[in-house]
Protein backbone atom coordinates (compact mmCIF):
# COMPACT_ATOMS: atom_id res chain seq x y z
CA UNK A 1 0.00 0.00 0.00
CA UNK A 2 2.97 2.33 0.59
CA UNK A 3 3.50 2.52 -3.18
CA UNK A 4 0.00 4.00 -3.46
CA UNK A 5 0.18 6.57 -0.66
CA UNK A 6 -0.32 9.62 -2.89
CA UNK A 7 -3.24 7.98 -4.70
CA UNK A 8 -4.85 7.01 -1.40
CA UNK A 9 -4.50 10.50 0.10
CA UNK A 10 -6.07 12.17 -2.96
CA UNK A 11 -8.83 9.56 -3.03
CA UNK A 12 -9.67 10.04 0.67
CA UNK A 13 -9.61 13.86 0.46
CA UNK A 14 -12.06 13.93 -2.47
CA UNK A 15 -14.23 11.26 -0.84
CA UNK A 16 -14.42 13.31 2.38
CA UNK A 17 -15.25 16.48 0.40
CA UNK A 18 -18.13 14.77 -1.36
CA UNK A 19 -19.39 13.20 1.86
CA UNK A 20 -19.47 16.65 3.43
CA UNK A 21 -21.54 17.89 0.49
CA UNK A 22 -23.95 15.02 1.12
CA UNK A 23 -24.64 16.20 4.65
CA UNK A 24 -24.85 19.88 3.64
CA UNK A 25 -27.37 18.98 0.93
CA UNK A 26 -30.17 18.87 3.52
CA UNK A 27 -29.87 22.69 3.67
CA UNK A 28 -29.76 23.08 -0.13
CA UNK A 29 -33.13 24.34 -1.38
CA UNK A 30 -34.22 23.68 2.17
CA UNK A 31 -37.91 22.79 2.48
CA UNK A 32 -40.02 23.64 5.48
CA UNK A 33 -40.24 19.94 6.27
CA UNK A 34 -38.34 16.91 4.92
CA UNK A 35 -40.85 14.53 6.52
CA UNK A 36 -42.66 13.54 3.32
CA UNK A 37 -41.72 11.37 0.35
CA UNK A 38 -42.14 14.28 -2.03
CA UNK A 39 -39.40 16.20 -0.19
CA UNK A 40 -37.11 13.43 1.07
CA UNK A 41 -37.58 11.00 -1.82
CA UNK A 42 -38.15 13.40 -4.75
CA UNK A 43 -36.39 16.60 -3.70
CA UNK A 44 -39.65 18.53 -3.60
CA UNK A 45 -40.26 17.76 -7.29
CA UNK A 46 -38.50 21.05 -8.01
CA UNK A 47 -35.26 20.29 -9.90
CA UNK A 48 -34.56 22.33 -13.02
CA UNK A 49 -32.73 21.37 -16.23
CA UNK A 50 -29.14 21.48 -14.98
CA UNK A 51 -29.75 19.64 -11.71
CA UNK A 52 -31.86 17.02 -13.48
CA UNK A 53 -29.23 16.53 -16.19
CA UNK A 54 -26.50 15.82 -13.66
CA UNK A 55 -28.81 13.76 -11.44
CA UNK A 56 -30.10 11.46 -14.20
CA UNK A 57 -26.67 11.24 -15.82
CA UNK A 58 -25.08 10.41 -12.48
CA UNK A 59 -27.79 7.84 -11.89
CA UNK A 60 -27.52 6.02 -15.22
CA UNK A 61 -23.76 6.16 -15.82
CA UNK A 62 -22.53 4.45 -12.68
CA UNK A 63 -19.21 3.34 -11.22
CA UNK A 64 -19.96 -0.11 -12.52
CA UNK A 65 -20.34 1.35 -16.03
CA UNK A 66 -16.93 2.93 -15.60
CA UNK A 67 -15.25 -0.39 -14.82
CA UNK A 68 -17.48 -3.00 -16.52
CA UNK A 69 -17.89 -1.59 -20.04
CA UNK A 70 -14.14 -1.31 -20.75
CA UNK A 71 -13.60 -4.62 -18.94
CA UNK A 72 -16.07 -6.25 -21.36
CA UNK A 73 -14.32 -4.61 -24.32
CA UNK A 74 -10.99 -5.86 -22.93
CA UNK A 75 -12.34 -9.42 -22.67
CA UNK A 76 -14.84 -9.72 -25.54
CA UNK A 77 -13.97 -6.93 -27.96
CA UNK A 78 -16.66 -5.47 -30.23
CA UNK A 79 -19.57 -6.94 -28.26
CA UNK A 80 -18.71 -4.57 -25.39
CA UNK A 81 -19.62 -1.60 -27.54
CA UNK A 82 -23.32 -2.58 -27.38
CA UNK A 83 -23.56 0.08 -24.66
CA UNK A 84 -23.23 2.82 -27.31
CA UNK A 85 -26.25 2.08 -29.55
CA UNK A 86 -28.15 1.17 -26.39
CA UNK A 87 -27.65 4.62 -24.86
CA UNK A 88 -28.30 6.34 -28.20
CA UNK A 89 -31.55 4.46 -28.86
CA UNK A 90 -32.90 4.86 -25.34
CA UNK A 91 -33.49 8.62 -25.32
CA UNK A 92 -35.89 8.87 -28.29
CA UNK A 93 -37.80 5.91 -26.82
CA UNK A 94 -38.14 7.36 -23.35
CA UNK A 95 -38.82 10.84 -24.74
CA UNK A 96 -42.20 9.40 -25.72
CA UNK A 97 -42.84 7.89 -22.30
CA UNK A 98 -41.34 10.05 -19.56
CA UNK A 99 -43.17 13.31 -20.26
CA UNK A 100 -46.46 11.44 -19.87
CA UNK A 101 -45.22 9.70 -16.72
CA UNK A 102 -44.19 13.05 -15.23
CA UNK A 103 -47.60 14.61 -15.92
CA UNK A 104 -49.79 11.83 -14.59
CA UNK A 105 -47.52 11.39 -11.56
CA UNK A 106 -47.67 15.08 -10.67
CA UNK A 107 -51.44 15.20 -11.06
CA UNK A 108 -51.97 12.19 -8.81
CA UNK A 109 -48.94 12.47 -6.52
CA UNK A 110 -47.39 9.19 -7.70
CA UNK A 111 -43.92 8.46 -6.33
CA UNK A 112 -43.23 5.05 -7.92
CA UNK A 113 -44.10 3.29 -11.19
CA UNK A 114 -46.20 0.84 -9.17
CA UNK A 115 -48.30 3.81 -7.94
CA UNK A 116 -49.17 4.51 -11.57
CA UNK A 117 -50.01 0.87 -12.31
CA UNK A 118 -52.26 0.75 -9.21
CA UNK A 119 -54.29 3.72 -10.43
CA UNK A 120 -54.24 2.93 -14.15
CA UNK A 121 -55.38 -0.69 -13.93
CA UNK A 122 -57.17 -0.60 -10.56
CA UNK A 123 -55.24 -3.64 -9.35
CA UNK A 124 -53.32 -3.74 -6.03
CA UNK A 125 -52.07 -7.23 -6.98
CA UNK A 126 -50.56 -6.06 -10.28
CA UNK A 127 -49.04 -3.03 -8.50
CA UNK A 128 -47.52 -5.35 -5.89
CA UNK A 129 -46.02 -7.52 -8.65
CA UNK A 130 -44.49 -4.43 -10.29
CA UNK A 131 -43.15 -3.17 -6.93
CA UNK A 132 -41.55 -6.52 -6.01
CA UNK A 133 -40.06 -6.78 -9.50
CA UNK A 134 -38.51 -3.34 -9.09
CA UNK A 135 -37.08 -4.24 -5.69
CA UNK A 136 -35.61 -7.53 -6.93
CA UNK A 137 -34.03 -5.85 -9.97
CA UNK A 138 -32.62 -2.90 -7.99
CA UNK A 139 -30.94 -4.70 -5.09
CA UNK A 140 -28.10 -6.34 -7.06
CA UNK A 141 -27.64 -3.08 -8.98
CA UNK A 142 -26.76 -1.36 -5.70
CA UNK A 143 -24.34 -4.17 -4.83
CA UNK A 144 -22.58 -3.60 -8.15
CA UNK A 145 -21.72 -0.05 -7.14
CA UNK A 146 -19.70 -1.64 -4.35
CA UNK A 147 -17.93 -3.77 -6.96
CA UNK A 148 -16.81 -0.51 -8.59
CA UNK A 149 -15.40 0.88 -5.34
CA UNK A 150 -13.82 -2.48 -4.53
CA UNK A 151 -12.02 -2.53 -7.89
CA UNK A 152 -10.39 0.81 -7.07
CA UNK A 153 -9.39 -0.30 -3.58
CA UNK A 154 -7.85 -3.50 -4.95
CA UNK A 155 -5.79 -1.46 -7.41
CA UNK A 156 -4.41 0.52 -4.45
CA UNK A 157 -3.50 -2.71 -2.69
CA UNK A 158 -6.24 -2.42 -0.08
CA UNK A 159 -7.85 -5.74 0.81
CA UNK A 160 -10.60 -6.61 3.24
CA UNK A 161 -14.13 -5.29 3.46
CA UNK A 162 -13.76 -2.65 6.20
CA UNK A 163 -13.20 0.30 3.78
CA UNK A 164 -16.35 -0.72 1.85
CA UNK A 165 -18.36 -0.86 5.07
CA UNK A 166 -17.10 2.59 6.15
CA UNK A 167 -17.87 4.13 2.73
CA UNK A 168 -21.42 2.80 2.71
CA UNK A 169 -21.98 3.76 6.34
CA UNK A 170 -21.18 7.37 5.39
CA UNK A 171 -23.40 7.09 2.32
CA UNK A 172 -26.24 5.71 4.44
CA UNK A 173 -25.90 8.55 6.95
CA UNK A 174 -26.11 11.45 4.52
CA UNK A 175 -28.81 9.79 2.39
CA UNK A 176 -30.87 9.28 5.55
CA UNK A 177 -30.46 12.95 6.45
CA UNK A 178 -30.71 14.66 3.06
CA UNK A 179 -32.68 12.27 0.83
CA UNK A 180 -32.52 12.84 -2.94
CA UNK A 181 -30.91 16.25 -2.49
CA UNK A 182 -27.63 14.53 -1.51
CA UNK A 183 -26.98 12.64 -4.77
CA UNK A 184 -28.33 15.61 -6.76
CA UNK A 185 -25.67 17.90 -5.27
CA UNK A 186 -22.86 15.32 -5.39
CA UNK A 187 -23.61 14.53 -9.04
CA UNK A 188 -22.05 17.85 -10.10
CA UNK A 189 -18.67 16.84 -8.64
CA UNK A 190 -18.93 13.25 -9.83
CA UNK A 191 -19.61 14.18 -13.45
CA UNK A 192 -16.96 16.90 -13.49
CA UNK A 193 -14.33 14.42 -12.28
CA UNK A 194 -15.36 11.78 -14.81
CA UNK A 195 -15.23 14.22 -17.73
CA UNK A 196 -11.78 15.44 -16.66
CA UNK A 197 -10.40 11.92 -16.23
CA UNK A 198 -11.81 10.56 -19.51
CA UNK A 199 -10.69 13.52 -21.60
CA UNK A 200 -7.21 13.25 -20.07
CA UNK A 201 -7.16 9.50 -20.71
CA UNK A 202 -8.10 9.66 -24.41
CA UNK A 203 -5.46 12.33 -25.06
CA UNK A 204 -2.61 11.27 -22.78
CA UNK A 205 -2.70 7.45 -22.88
CA UNK A 206 -2.78 7.06 -26.71
CA UNK A 207 0.16 9.47 -26.92
CA UNK A 208 2.09 7.19 -24.55
CA UNK A 209 1.16 4.05 -26.50
CA UNK A 210 2.10 5.23 -29.99
CA UNK A 211 -1.26 6.49 -31.16
CA UNK A 212 -4.64 4.98 -31.95
CA UNK A 213 -3.26 2.85 -34.80
CA UNK A 214 -1.08 0.94 -32.36
CA UNK A 215 -3.98 0.53 -29.91
CA UNK A 216 -6.37 -0.90 -32.51
CA UNK A 217 -3.66 -3.12 -34.01
CA UNK A 218 -2.90 -4.59 -30.58
CA UNK A 219 -6.59 -5.24 -29.91
CA UNK A 220 -7.07 -6.89 -33.30
CA UNK A 221 -4.02 -9.11 -32.78
CA UNK A 222 -5.33 -10.26 -29.40
CA UNK A 223 -8.81 -11.22 -30.64
CA UNK A 224 -7.52 -12.78 -33.86
CA UNK A 225 -5.49 -15.14 -31.67
CA UNK A 226 -8.38 -16.28 -29.45
CA UNK A 227 -10.51 -19.27 -30.42
CA UNK A 228 -13.63 -18.15 -28.48
CA UNK A 229 -16.57 -17.68 -30.90
CA UNK A 230 -18.24 -14.95 -28.87
CA UNK A 231 -15.43 -12.39 -28.94
CA UNK A 232 -13.66 -10.55 -31.73
CA UNK A 233 -12.34 -7.20 -32.89
CA UNK A 234 -15.49 -6.90 -34.98
CA UNK A 235 -18.85 -8.65 -34.66
CA UNK A 236 -19.28 -12.02 -36.31
CA UNK A 237 -22.27 -13.94 -37.66
CA UNK A 238 -22.77 -15.67 -34.30
CA UNK A 239 -23.07 -12.58 -32.09
CA UNK A 240 -24.62 -9.90 -34.33
CA UNK A 241 -28.19 -10.75 -33.34
CA UNK A 242 -27.14 -10.84 -29.68
CA UNK A 243 -25.56 -7.39 -30.09
CA UNK A 244 -28.68 -5.85 -31.64
CA UNK A 245 -31.18 -7.39 -29.23
CA UNK A 246 -28.98 -6.73 -26.19
CA UNK A 247 -28.70 -3.06 -27.13
CA UNK A 248 -32.43 -2.70 -27.83
CA UNK A 249 -33.50 -4.75 -24.80
CA UNK A 250 -31.20 -2.81 -22.50
CA UNK A 251 -32.59 0.46 -23.87
CA UNK A 252 -36.14 -0.66 -23.12
CA UNK A 253 -35.13 -1.74 -19.61
CA UNK A 254 -33.10 1.31 -18.57
CA UNK A 255 -35.92 3.69 -17.66
CA UNK A 256 -38.09 0.93 -16.24
CA UNK A 257 -35.74 0.73 -13.26
CA UNK A 258 -37.34 2.57 -10.32
CA UNK A 259 -34.26 4.71 -9.71
CA UNK A 260 -34.38 6.08 -13.28
CA UNK A 261 -37.95 7.25 -12.77
CA UNK A 262 -37.06 8.78 -9.40
CA UNK A 263 -34.77 11.33 -11.08
CA UNK A 264 -37.40 12.08 -13.70
CA UNK A 265 -40.24 12.61 -11.22
CA UNK A 266 -38.05 15.05 -9.26
CA UNK A 267 -38.08 17.44 -12.26
CA UNK A 268 -40.23 20.54 -11.95
CA UNK A 269 -41.95 20.40 -15.37
CA UNK A 270 -42.32 18.58 -18.69
CA UNK A 271 -39.91 20.88 -20.50
CA UNK A 272 -37.13 19.83 -18.14
CA UNK A 273 -37.75 16.22 -19.18
CA UNK A 274 -37.75 17.10 -22.89
CA UNK A 275 -34.56 19.14 -22.67
CA UNK A 276 -32.80 16.38 -20.77
CA UNK A 277 -33.79 13.66 -23.19
CA UNK A 278 -32.28 15.85 -25.91
CA UNK A 279 -29.08 16.60 -24.00
CA UNK A 280 -28.34 13.33 -22.20
CA UNK A 281 -26.93 11.63 -25.34
CA UNK A 282 -23.82 13.74 -24.66
CA UNK A 283 -23.05 11.13 -22.02
CA UNK A 284 -22.98 8.50 -24.77
CA UNK A 285 -19.95 10.23 -26.27
CA UNK A 286 -18.17 9.88 -22.96
CA UNK A 287 -19.31 6.27 -22.69
CA UNK A 288 -17.73 5.53 -26.06
CA UNK A 289 -14.45 6.98 -24.84
CA UNK A 290 -14.74 4.94 -21.63
CA UNK A 291 -15.24 1.76 -23.68
CA UNK A 292 -12.03 2.45 -25.62
CA UNK A 293 -10.10 2.18 -22.34
CA UNK A 294 -10.49 -1.60 -22.81
CA UNK A 295 -8.48 -1.49 -26.05
CA UNK A 296 -5.93 0.85 -24.42
CA UNK A 297 -5.43 -1.72 -21.63
CA UNK A 298 -4.72 -4.40 -24.26
CA UNK A 299 -2.14 -2.21 -25.99
CA UNK A 300 -0.54 -1.26 -22.67
CA UNK A 301 -0.28 -4.91 -21.60
CA UNK A 302 -2.25 -4.14 -18.45
CA UNK A 303 -2.92 -7.11 -16.17
CA UNK A 304 -5.93 -7.29 -13.83
CA UNK A 305 -5.51 -7.86 -10.11
CA UNK A 306 -5.39 -11.54 -9.19
CA UNK A 307 -7.56 -12.31 -6.17
CA UNK A 308 -6.89 -14.62 -3.25
CA UNK A 309 -8.73 -17.36 -5.13
CA UNK A 310 -6.14 -17.17 -7.90
CA UNK A 311 -8.60 -15.74 -10.44
CA UNK A 312 -8.03 -12.48 -12.30
CA UNK A 313 -10.59 -9.76 -11.54
CA UNK A 314 -11.21 -8.11 -14.93
CA UNK A 315 -13.15 -5.31 -13.22
CA UNK A 316 -9.79 -3.94 -12.06
CA UNK A 317 -8.54 -3.42 -15.64
CA UNK A 318 -9.37 0.30 -15.78
CA UNK A 319 -7.98 1.14 -12.30
CA UNK A 320 -4.80 -0.80 -13.12
CA UNK A 321 -4.49 1.01 -16.48
CA UNK A 322 -4.74 4.36 -14.69
CA UNK A 323 -2.15 3.23 -12.15
CA UNK A 324 0.18 2.15 -14.96
CA UNK A 325 -0.17 5.24 -17.17
CA UNK A 326 -0.96 8.28 -15.00
CA UNK A 327 1.14 10.15 -12.41
CA UNK A 328 0.23 9.10 -8.86
CA UNK A 329 -1.67 12.28 -7.99
CA UNK A 330 -3.87 12.09 -11.08
CA UNK A 331 -4.42 8.38 -10.56
CA UNK A 332 -5.87 9.35 -7.18
CA UNK A 333 -8.25 11.76 -8.93
CA UNK A 334 -9.25 9.02 -11.39
CA UNK A 335 -9.87 6.56 -8.55
CA UNK A 336 -11.99 9.17 -6.77
CA UNK A 337 -14.06 9.64 -9.95
CA UNK A 338 -14.88 5.92 -9.95
CA UNK A 339 -15.49 5.81 -6.18
CA UNK A 340 -17.71 8.88 -6.14
CA UNK A 341 -19.38 7.52 -9.26
CA UNK A 342 -20.69 4.73 -7.05
CA UNK A 343 -22.18 7.02 -4.41
CA UNK A 344 -24.67 8.91 -6.61
CA UNK A 345 -26.48 5.93 -8.17
CA UNK A 346 -26.29 3.87 -4.96
CA UNK A 347 -28.05 6.67 -3.07
CA UNK A 348 -30.76 7.12 -5.72
CA UNK A 349 -31.29 3.36 -6.04
CA UNK A 350 -31.71 2.90 -2.29
CA UNK A 351 -34.17 5.81 -2.15
CA UNK A 352 -36.17 4.37 -5.07
CA UNK A 353 -36.26 0.91 -3.50
CA UNK A 354 -37.35 2.41 -0.17
CA UNK A 355 -40.13 4.41 -1.86
CA UNK A 356 -41.40 1.23 -3.56
CA UNK A 357 -41.61 -0.61 -0.26
CA UNK A 358 -43.22 2.31 1.55
CA UNK A 359 -45.84 3.22 -1.05
CA UNK A 360 -46.74 -0.17 -2.50
CA UNK A 361 -46.24 -2.59 0.37
CA UNK A 362 -46.28 -0.68 3.69
CA UNK A 363 -49.05 1.79 2.77
CA UNK A 364 -51.08 -0.67 0.68
CA UNK A 365 -50.97 -3.68 2.99
CA UNK A 366 -49.67 -2.66 6.42
CA UNK A 367 -50.82 0.88 7.25
CA UNK A 368 -53.37 2.29 4.80
CA UNK A 369 -53.74 5.48 6.85
CA UNK A 370 -50.02 6.26 7.09
CA UNK A 371 -49.24 9.96 7.51
CA UNK A 372 -46.66 11.79 5.40
CA UNK A 373 -44.20 11.70 8.28
CA UNK A 374 -44.74 7.96 8.79
CA UNK A 375 -44.14 7.30 5.10
CA UNK A 376 -40.94 9.32 5.10
CA UNK A 377 -39.77 7.63 8.31
CA UNK A 378 -40.37 4.13 6.90
CA UNK A 379 -38.57 5.05 3.66
CA UNK A 380 -35.55 6.32 5.56
CA UNK A 381 -35.30 3.09 7.56
CA UNK A 382 -35.80 0.90 4.49
CA UNK A 383 -33.13 2.84 2.58
CA UNK A 384 -30.70 1.88 5.35
CA UNK A 385 -31.80 -1.77 5.22
CA UNK A 386 -31.32 -1.83 1.44
CA UNK A 387 -27.74 -0.54 1.78
CA UNK A 388 -26.98 -3.11 4.46
CA UNK A 389 -28.31 -5.79 2.13
CA UNK A 390 -26.05 -4.55 -0.66
CA UNK A 391 -23.00 -4.68 1.62
CA UNK A 392 -23.93 -8.21 2.72
CA UNK A 393 -24.07 -9.25 -0.96
CA UNK A 394 -20.44 -8.22 -1.30
CA UNK A 395 -19.37 -9.70 2.04
CA UNK A 396 -21.10 -13.05 1.66
CA UNK A 397 -21.28 -13.70 -2.09
CA UNK A 398 -18.73 -14.06 -4.86
CA UNK A 399 -18.65 -10.65 -6.64
CA UNK A 400 -19.16 -12.54 -9.91
CA UNK A 401 -22.46 -13.74 -8.50
CA UNK A 402 -23.52 -10.14 -7.89
CA UNK A 403 -22.78 -9.39 -11.54
CA UNK A 404 -24.85 -12.38 -12.59
CA UNK A 405 -27.70 -11.19 -10.36
CA UNK A 406 -27.68 -7.81 -12.07
CA UNK A 407 -27.76 -9.55 -15.43
CA UNK A 408 -30.85 -11.39 -14.24
CA UNK A 409 -32.20 -8.05 -12.97
CA UNK A 410 -32.23 -6.62 -16.51
CA UNK A 411 -34.34 -9.52 -17.75
CA UNK A 412 -36.61 -9.20 -14.72
CA UNK A 413 -37.28 -5.45 -14.98
CA UNK A 414 -38.15 -5.77 -18.70
CA UNK A 415 -41.26 -7.70 -17.67
CA UNK A 416 -42.76 -4.50 -16.24
CA UNK A 417 -42.79 -2.81 -19.68
CA UNK A 418 -46.37 -3.77 -20.71
CA UNK A 419 -47.86 -2.44 -17.46
CA UNK A 420 -45.70 0.68 -17.04
CA UNK A 421 -44.60 1.93 -20.48
CA UNK A 422 -47.45 0.61 -22.65
CA UNK A 423 -49.90 1.43 -19.87
CA UNK A 424 -49.15 5.11 -20.44
CA UNK A 425 -50.52 4.83 -23.97
CA UNK A 426 -53.21 2.17 -23.88
CA UNK A 427 -55.75 0.74 -21.45
CA UNK A 428 -56.49 -2.19 -23.77
CA UNK A 429 -54.71 -4.82 -21.68
CA UNK A 430 -56.77 -6.54 -18.96
CA UNK A 431 -55.16 -6.57 -15.51
CA UNK A 432 -55.39 -10.38 -15.49
CA UNK A 433 -53.68 -10.59 -18.87
CA UNK A 434 -50.88 -8.31 -17.67
CA UNK A 435 -50.33 -10.47 -14.59
CA UNK A 436 -50.29 -13.64 -16.70
CA UNK A 437 -47.83 -12.05 -19.16
CA UNK A 438 -45.61 -10.85 -16.32
CA UNK A 439 -45.47 -14.35 -14.82
CA UNK A 440 -44.87 -16.04 -18.19
CA UNK A 441 -42.12 -13.57 -19.13
CA UNK A 442 -40.33 -14.10 -15.81
CA UNK A 443 -40.58 -17.88 -16.14
CA UNK A 444 -39.30 -17.85 -19.73
CA UNK A 445 -36.47 -15.47 -18.82
CA UNK A 446 -35.30 -17.58 -15.89
CA UNK A 447 -35.48 -20.75 -18.00
CA UNK A 448 -33.33 -19.22 -20.74
CA UNK A 449 -30.78 -17.77 -18.32
CA UNK A 450 -30.54 -21.16 -16.61
CA UNK A 451 -29.58 -22.79 -19.91
CA UNK A 452 -26.75 -20.35 -20.68
CA UNK A 453 -23.29 -21.66 -19.69
CA UNK A 454 -20.02 -19.76 -19.37
CA UNK A 455 -17.07 -22.06 -20.16
CA UNK A 456 -14.60 -19.27 -19.27
CA UNK A 457 -15.41 -19.53 -15.56
CA UNK A 458 -16.75 -23.08 -15.57
CA UNK A 459 -20.39 -22.14 -14.96
CA UNK A 460 -23.05 -24.45 -16.33
CA UNK A 461 -25.98 -22.12 -15.67
CA UNK A 462 -26.66 -18.35 -15.50
CA UNK A 463 -23.42 -17.73 -17.38
CA UNK A 464 -24.58 -14.74 -19.40
CA UNK A 465 -27.47 -13.31 -21.41
CA UNK A 466 -26.63 -14.77 -24.84
CA UNK A 467 -29.27 -17.46 -25.38
CA UNK A 468 -28.43 -19.94 -28.14
CA UNK A 469 -31.18 -20.30 -30.74
CA UNK A 470 -30.10 -23.95 -30.99
CA UNK A 471 -31.96 -24.46 -27.69
CA UNK A 472 -35.17 -23.78 -29.61
CA UNK A 473 -34.34 -26.35 -32.29
CA UNK A 474 -32.72 -24.02 -34.84
CA UNK A 475 -29.61 -25.30 -36.63
CA UNK A 476 -27.48 -22.24 -35.95
CA UNK A 477 -24.80 -20.90 -33.62
CA UNK A 478 -26.50 -17.51 -33.39
CA UNK A 479 -27.43 -16.16 -29.97
CA UNK A 480 -30.06 -13.65 -28.86
CA UNK A 481 -30.56 -11.58 -25.71
CA UNK A 482 -32.66 -13.67 -23.31
CA UNK A 483 -34.54 -10.62 -22.02
CA UNK A 484 -35.74 -9.77 -25.52
CA UNK A 485 -37.30 -13.21 -26.02
CA UNK A 486 -38.78 -13.17 -22.50
CA UNK A 487 -40.46 -9.82 -23.22
CA UNK A 488 -41.90 -11.24 -26.45
CA UNK A 489 -43.40 -14.13 -24.46
CA UNK A 490 -44.78 -11.62 -21.95
CA UNK A 491 -46.52 -9.54 -24.62
CA UNK A 492 -48.01 -12.55 -26.42
CA UNK A 493 -49.38 -14.06 -23.19
CA UNK A 494 -50.68 -10.66 -22.00
CA UNK A 495 -52.52 -10.16 -25.31
CA UNK A 496 -53.98 -13.68 -25.37
CA UNK A 497 -54.90 -13.44 -21.68
CA UNK A 498 -56.65 -10.13 -22.30
CA UNK A 499 -58.69 -11.62 -25.14
CA UNK A 500 -59.61 -14.61 -22.96
CA UNK A 501 -60.66 -12.48 -19.97
CA UNK A 502 -62.71 -10.23 -22.24
CA UNK A 503 -64.41 -13.27 -23.81
CA UNK A 504 -65.20 -14.66 -20.36
CA UNK A 505 -66.39 -11.17 -19.30
CA UNK A 506 -64.10 -11.14 -16.26
CA UNK A 507 -64.35 -7.77 -14.52
CA UNK A 508 -61.41 -5.43 -15.09
CA UNK A 509 -60.10 -2.78 -12.69
CA UNK A 510 -61.18 0.85 -12.90
CA UNK A 511 -58.88 3.50 -14.37
CA UNK A 512 -58.41 6.36 -11.90
CA UNK A 513 -56.63 8.55 -14.49
CA UNK A 514 -58.07 10.70 -17.28
CA UNK A 515 -56.72 11.54 -20.72
CA UNK A 516 -55.90 15.11 -19.70
CA UNK A 517 -53.70 13.87 -16.83
CA UNK A 518 -51.05 12.75 -19.34
CA UNK A 519 -50.57 16.24 -20.77
CA UNK A 520 -50.66 18.36 -17.60
CA UNK A 521 -47.70 20.68 -17.00
CA UNK A 522 -46.44 23.06 -14.33
CA UNK A 523 -49.08 25.75 -13.87
CA UNK A 524 -51.93 23.45 -14.85
CA UNK A 525 -54.66 23.73 -12.19
CA UNK A 526 -54.50 19.99 -11.54
CA UNK A 527 -50.80 20.23 -10.75
CA UNK A 528 -50.79 23.68 -9.17
CA UNK A 529 -53.58 22.97 -6.70
CA UNK A 530 -52.51 19.44 -5.84
CA UNK A 531 -51.37 18.86 -2.29
CA UNK A 532 -48.15 17.01 -3.10
CA UNK A 533 -47.66 15.54 0.34
CA UNK A 534 -48.09 11.92 -0.61
CA UNK A 535 -51.88 11.77 -0.88
CA UNK A 536 -53.38 10.09 -3.92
Amino acid sequence: MSAHTTELVVFILLFVLVSGMGFVASRWRRPTDLASLNEWGLGGRSFGSWVTWFLIGGDLYTAYTFVAVPALVFSAGALGFYALPYTVVVYPLVFLVLARMWSVSHVHGFVTPADFVRARFGSPTLALAIAITGLVATMPYIALQLVGIEAVLKAMGITGHLPIIIAFAILAAYTYQSGLRAPALIAFVKDALIYIVILAAVIYIPAQLGGWDSIFDAAKAKFDATPAPGDGFILNAGNQLQYVTLAFGSALALFLYPHSLTGVLASKNRNVIKRNMSALPAYSLVLGLIALLGFMAIAAGTKPVVGENGKADTNTIVPMLFDQMFPDWFTGVAYAAVGIGALVPAAIMSIAAANLFTRNIYREYINKNATDAQEAGVSKIVSLVVKVGAVLCILMLDPQFSIDLQLIGGVVILQTLPSVALGLYTRWFHKGGLLAGWAAGLAAGMWMLYLIPNPANGKQHFGGSAFGLSNLGFDTKMTIYAGFLALAVNLVVAALGTLLFRALKVADGEDATTRDDYFADEGDPKVKDLDLTGSH
